[in-house]
């Protein structure tokens, strides 16, 4: 039996559930990537909301590729359990907010026809970084990309995210309807401003009435978002199962931890965030650097290391005395980039990601976080970089981290077992590599990809020469190579 409306009064007493009147809540709220990481943080969110009597943010949620999470969920009335763990303690809540289910390229028609209904008041993203179809170095919309041209040219039956958004926001405005608020909640630098730049361009390419009128009433809040979310798997499901006594394809597990803070800036509707834990600033910047620069750029320097070295998970990778010093060290040259918004300890905050980076009940897995890892080197390691080159300052950890990248490339870690290079340009780094005979020639050659490096780093000697140093480094002494950079400056 499945987790569904006839099976939930049948649920041991100790797992929480809606206590609001599904059938009167309205979808506020749709949601395009309906992933994993959206359904323990932002659904979460408008969770509490119904919860807290306010019906308006029910969640219509959109699958952009795969029906994968539809065929999760459709059996199930939309509810889920979400799961969380921290050392021996877990607690299981099931979820309600999500409604409807679309899956995008099955029915394109349907996901704009949700985004023109009046009560549609906010559009939120996890599309992943290379869902925004954006140039990763320059963060300029990739016209030349097969799906953009056909957004550009015809929007009949979108195919990108940003395509979507005009599609609803011209039936919207044809309509006499507000512009609804979309908000990014992906590791995208200044990822409302993208957004909205990836939006305008499309729009401009149909009608130019329309791009003014999405960019005088439109809003594209900046946000920050941060709660580790990792992969579910066969064991957590027939674990769940056990617990429950019905089946829940859709669960998600997470930690205690979570943060949204969210630029104050609306084009309608919303819920009290604040009353819901949400941040409401003025200024999102500081606090999407600190998170890509010290969260994110430790969680891709473990990735790759960890990988290469046979570490399946964080926790495993900070229980080591190397790694942990190598993290620590990676932090004490990103500290140094950042502006520290007001209210943030910046130590307190490092010894939090400490302790949830040593979460074992997470089992958070170094594969995982190496997933597209082109799409996110420049924000989370590259900006870091060029900050500390900027200021005269040394990098040789970050270094490291980017050189681990480079690494990973070749398919092949330590013990010499092959492996899938899970992302956009594997083909391009694949050919970059081939034939190159040493660490030089392959960190030259990587650089040149300057869809991931910015041509004034690519022609830096000092961060090709870092870069080879650390990449020679890997590939002569592997796991023992990090002890080494961590002591040393």
């Amino acid at each position: 039996m499945r987790l569904s409306q006839a099976t939930l009064g049948d649920l041991p007493d100790a797992i929480l559930r809606p206590g609001y009147d599904r059938c009167a809540v309205r979808s506020g709220v749709v949601h395009l990537g309906i992933g994993a990481f959206h359904r323990a943080h932002q659904a979460a969110v408008f969770e509490a909301a119904l919860e807290s009597g306010d019906p308006r943010w029910g969640i219509t949620g959109v699958s952009l590729r795969s029906a994968g999470v539809r065929d999760q969920l459709a059996p199930q009335d939309g509810f889920y359990t979400l799961v969380t763990r921290e050392g021996d303690s877990e607690q299981a809540c099931i979820i309600g907010a999500v409604g409807t289910l679309i899956v995008a390229p099955e029915d394109p028609a349907a996901v704009v026809a949700a985004l023109a209904l009046p009560d549609t008041h906010i559009v939120t993203l996890t599309v992943t970084e290379k869902g925004y179809h954006l140039d990763p170095a320059t963060g300029a919309l990739r016209t030349g990309d097969v799906d953009v041209a056909a957004d550009m040219s015809c929007l009949s039956a979108p195919r990108t995210a940003p395509g979507f958004l005009v599609a609803g926001l011209a039936r919207r405005r044809a309509a006499g309807l507000a512009p609804f608020t979309a908000i990014s909640c992906d590791n995208v630098p200044h990822n409302g401003e993208r957004l909205r730049a990836a939006v305008l361009a499309i729009a401009e390419a149909h009608d130019r009435d329309l791009a003014r009128w999405i960019a005088t009433q439109g809003a594209f809040p900046q946000t920050m978002v941060d709660r580790i979310v990792p992969a579910t798997t066969p064991d957590d499901v027939a674990r769940l199962a056990t617990l429950l006594g019905v089946e829940d394809r859709g669960m998600v597990k997470t930690e205690p931890f979570l943060q949204w803070v969210i630029e104050d800036h609306f084009a309608g509707p919303r819920p009290d965030f604040t009353a819901l834990g949400v941040q409401l600033t003025p200024r999102v910047e500081p606090w999407e650097t600190a998170k890509l620069r010290m969260l994110n750029g430790a969680h891709s320097g473990i990735a790759y290391l960890g990988g290469l070295a046979g570490i399946e998970t964080v926790d495993r990778f900070v229980a080591l005395p190397a790694g942990r010093r190598f993290v620590k060290a990676l932090w004490d040259e990103a500290e140094t980039t950042l502006i520290v918004p007001p209210g943030l300890d910046i130590a307190a905050y490092r010894e939090e990601l400490m302790a949830r980076f040593a979460n074992a009940a997470l089992a958070h897995r170094t594969r995982q976080i190496a997933i597209d890892g082109s799409q996110k080197l420049p924000q989370r390691l590259l900006a870091t970089i060029a900050a500390r080159r900027a200021a005269g300052q040394g990098f040789d950890r970050l270094a490291l981290a980017v050189a681990a990248w480079m690494r990973w490339q070749s398919g092949v870690d330590e013990s010499g077992a092959a492996f899938v290079v899970d992302d956009p340009l594997a083909q391009r780094t694949a050919a970059a590599l081939a034939g190159a005979s040493d660490a030089a020639a392959r960190v030259r050659r990587l650089l040149a990809i300057t869809e991931i490096f910015p041509p004034e780093m690519a022609g830096d000697p000092v961060v090709a020469n870092a870069l080879t140093r650390q990449l020679t480094g890997l590939e002569s002494h592997g796991r023992g190579w990090w002890d080494i950079v961590a002591e040393t400056a």
